[in-house]
């Protein structure tokens, strides 16, 4: 369809740097809104509105905000692309993920989501499971064009044996190491705290679920309770191991409910105390009254649980702000170092 005459000395007036008039306030565009639409919404220039968009100090405020003020009415978002040829950024952070299976994953990538989307960052994610090695997945990564990368928990212990080389990299739940940022929760004190909780209970014990081996938390959950049986002068049983799911925390906890000196159980998060709830039912003990059990992270649905679970509190939306703020911070090269480990919350319930 032709364009009006008026649209076309519009659009000639935008593109020799002359300011429009300031067009009538009407509804937003149906299809897609160019930087030309916005300059005629704010009587600007084209010029103007591409420093805006770039953040440059050259645009006065009053200005800037009559650009923002258009941009936010016509629902105009910068071509990623375009800047990304502008900047040399590609405004995308990878997350690099064993699995997204588990519910403590799926929180935490849903953390970093909503953190690089207030940024203005896009995601690129990689499982392990489709990438095979770790130092596939980076590979992957750069050939997206990513800016930098999140490793989350259980990738974080392989993320030693790859080359991050050319990616800002921010790993979750991993032992220092200077070629990278590590973040985390602070799993043994979170441990410490539930398997004091249990004893103060009255327990004599407190026997784990623990996590796979290779996991950093897991070990660091195991730790922790290890430490606060042997500070008490309690006896340490041998824990079992599951692989955070609840159908594990089941097949382990029929042991436990088998036994009937167990009568407090720490898991090691709370899909695998799920199972043990179920194999301490179908044994016919009570929790809490036979078994106090407590878990590990509080996820959404561990208050609708039978009996709602005492649990350890992870916060996972600070720990997406905390990783998507600081791989930012390397990107746009700020200098970072490691942040103090986030200390979780016990909380009580009905289970323990």
């Amino acid at each position: 369809m032709p364009k009006r005459d008026d649209e076309l000395e519009e659009l000639r007036r935008i593109e020799s740097g002359a300011p429009s008039a300031p067009a009538r306030r009407g509804p937003k565009p149906s299809g897609r809104v160019s930087m030309a639409m916005v300059a005629a919404r704010a009587g600007v220039s084209g010029q103007t509105v591409s420093r805006v968009v770039n953040d440059s100090p050259r645009v006065d405020p009053a200005t800037r905000v009559r650009v923002e003020e258009a941009m936010a009415e016509l629902g105009y978002r910068p071509h990623r692309a375009a800047r990304a040829l502008r900047t040399g950024r590609s405004e995308t952070l990878g997350v690099v993920a064993q699995t997204l299976a588990t519910v403590g994953n799926s929180a935490l990538l849903q953390a970093v989501a909503e953190a690089a989307e207030a940024r203005g960052y896009a995601l690129a994610v990689v499982t392990l499971g489709s990438a095979g090695r770790i130092g596939e997945a980076f590979d992957r990564l750069r050939d997206q064009g990513v800016d930098g990368a999140i490793v989350l928990n259980e990738a974080s212990a392989l993320a030693r044996d790859a080359d991050p080389a050319g990616l800002a990299l921010v790993v979750v739940d991993a032992p220092a190491d200077p070629r990278f940022t590590v973040i985390g929760t602070d799993h043994a004190a979170g441990a410490r705290a539930a398997t004091a909780h249990l004893l103060d209970q009255g327990a004599a014990t407190v026997h784990h679920l623990a996590g796979p081996e290779g996991s950093f938390a897991a070990a660091e959950r195991e730790r922790g309770w290890r430490e606060e049986l042997a500070a008490r002068g309690r006896r340490v049983p041998d824990p079992l191991r599951g692989d955070w799911s609840a159908g594990s925390g089941h097949d382990r906890g029929r042991v436990l409910a088998a036994d009937p000196a167990v009568t407090a159980v720490f898991a090691a998060n709370d899909q695998m105390a799920l199972g043990l709830l179920r194999a301490l039912a179908d044994a016919g003990r009570g929790v809490p009254e036979d078994v106090a059990v407590l878990g590990f992270d509080d996820i959404a649905d561990a208050a609708e649980f039978r009996p709602p679970l005492s649990t350890i509190r992870q916060d996972f939306a600070a720990l997406g702000e905390q990783a998507v703020g600081l791989v930012v911070d390397r990107v746009e090269g700020r200098v970072v170092s490691d942040p103090a480990l986030l200390a979780p919350a016990l909380i009580s319930r009905a289970s323990a």
